[in-house]
């Protein structure tokens, strides 16, 4: 499993939530935009990392 992908993509996500925060507050569309995209990158990878976890996992089921 990769950690280190998954610990990446919640830093990502934060980030993301962080900088649509920051749009919201000054009123920024591309900042919100920005923001929401890393959080959509940020879900992909997690979903990405489960999907190889449960590969994994049936293969040593095997």
């Amino acid at each position: 499993m990769g950690m280190k992908e998954r610990m990446d993509a919640t830093a990502k996500n934060i980030e993301g939530k962080a900088q649509e925060a920051i749009g919201e507050i000054t009123g920024d569309p591309q900042d919100k935009a920005e923001g929401k995209a890393k959080q959509a990158e940020a879900q992909f990878q997690h979903s990405v990392e489960n999907i190889k976890e449960k590969v994994n996992q049936a293969s040593r089921d095997l």
